[in-house]
């Protein structure tokens, strides 16, 4: 990536960006490229329980909403034009009977005919808005992963998915935490509104320092943490149902859409 900027990837067109991605020239997170640009989890599944998922994410729309469903056999999105889900993330996780066993960065040597795959929200896309109302997001600022965390909040079960929701975590302001869950909850699609304001202790998480996925994020004596439903939670529901294989994307390198942020805000 010699001779390009940070400010450059910002303004990226994602097609463009996929296309670094698809010959292994990105290989970090994705938070803050292509700004303006919806950005979208993975989930990838057999044919045969991929009908009890699509139930699961319609039941639990806050950590699982929907952006596209790709049918079996199919790689081309919907959502990304020119665009293959086997390559186009930069870094993927493969799950067989609810074992991670692989970490690689294409598909294309495990891809199968009966998988159907799921594009669901992140909120990545939120951020560009909380970022335009003068509230800062302290990963991006200090070029650190989004921390997540497991939680006791339980979903609601489908067929064979079962399992308690993952959050992402942003340290806001106590001024500014009503203003931050205005902004979100335009955005249904992305996670919305925040499920949890304060103690981490009342959803299940013993050490915000301890994040289960990302890095942690430190606080300052006027913040508070906030936590927004999070599209891991599929990874969360793999290692407790045991599917025979699910596909994920690597917590933070997310597939980067064609859909505008704005095209998902609720009015």
């Amino acid at each position: 990536m010699e001779g390009q900027t940070s400010t450059s990837f910002e303004t990226m067109i994602p097609k463009d960006f996929r296309h670094l991605v698809r010959k292994g020239q990105w290989n970090r997170p994705t938070s803050g490229v292509c700004k303006g640009y919806s950005q979208a989890n993975l989930a990838i599944l057999p044919k045969a329980v991929a009908d009890d998922f699509l139930l699961f994410c319609v039941r639990n729309p806050k950590p699982c909403p929907v952006l596209d469903v790709i049918e079996a056999g199919s790689t081309h999105p919907s959502i990304g034009q020119e665009s293959d889900i086997r390559t186009d993330l930069p870094r993927y996780k493969v799950f067989k009977k609810g074992e991670l066993v692989e970490e690689p960065d294409n598909l294309l040597g495990i891809w199968r005919e009966d998988l159907v795959s799921f594009l669901l929200g992140c909120s990545f896309s939120f951020e560009t808005a909380l970022m335009a109302a003068g509230i800062r997001i302290k990963h991006i600022d200090l070029n650190l992963r989004c921390p997540v965390y497991s939680t006791n909040i339980p979903c609601r079960p489908a067929g064979v998915f079962q399992g308690n929701m993952a959050v992402s975590m942003r340290p806001i302001p106590k001024k500014s935490v009503m203003k931050a869950i205005q902004i979100t909850s335009r955005y249904p699609s992305v996670h919305g509104a925040p499920v949890h304001v304060g103690d981490p202790a009342e959803i299940g998480i013993e050490e915000i320092n301890r994040p289960d996925f990302g890095d942690a994020v430190p606080f300052a004596p006027d913040e508070v943490p906030v936590f927004w439903a999070c599209g891991v939670t599929p990874q969360l529901v793999a290692m407790k149902t045991r599917p025979e294989i699910m596909i994920t994307h690597y917590p933070t390198y997310m597939y980067v859409s064609d859909l505008l942020n704005e095209e998902l805000a609720a009015l």
